[in-house]
């Protein structure tokens, strides 16, 4: 999976201080997330994050997100999309979920 993410022209970053925020937030064990071309994670390795291939395909969905968004404009929809539908609900969450399956 390593090769997907160098296609997208992202990075991983493990020990991530904004993941480890999200995790605390979530309450859970382990957080990727997706900033920009940046996949953040808290409490998982990058070689067990790369194991699991549902869940890379779900955060290069969020990449691909950003890349047809915007920085700023995707932090934005993403954000009024949470408040409005939860994260569960929220578009874009279901569309990466969506992409796991793909």
């Amino acid at each position: 999976m390593q090769h997907k993410i160098l296609e997208a022209g992202a990075r991983i970053k493990e020990h991530s201080w904004l993941a480890r925020i999200a995790r605390w937030v979530l309450k859970s064990p382990n957080v990727a997330m997706v900033i920009g071309k940046t996949i953040h994670l808290s409490g998982v390795k990058k070689e067990d994050f790369l194991q699991d291939r549902y869940w890379v395909e779900h955060e290069l969905c969020h990449i691909r997100q950003y890349k047809e968004n915007g920085l700023m404009r995707f932090l934005g929809k993403y954000l009024i999309e949470s408040c409005r539908n939860g994260y569960y609900n929220n578009k874009f969450e279901v569309e990466a979920r969506q992409a796991e399956e793909e």
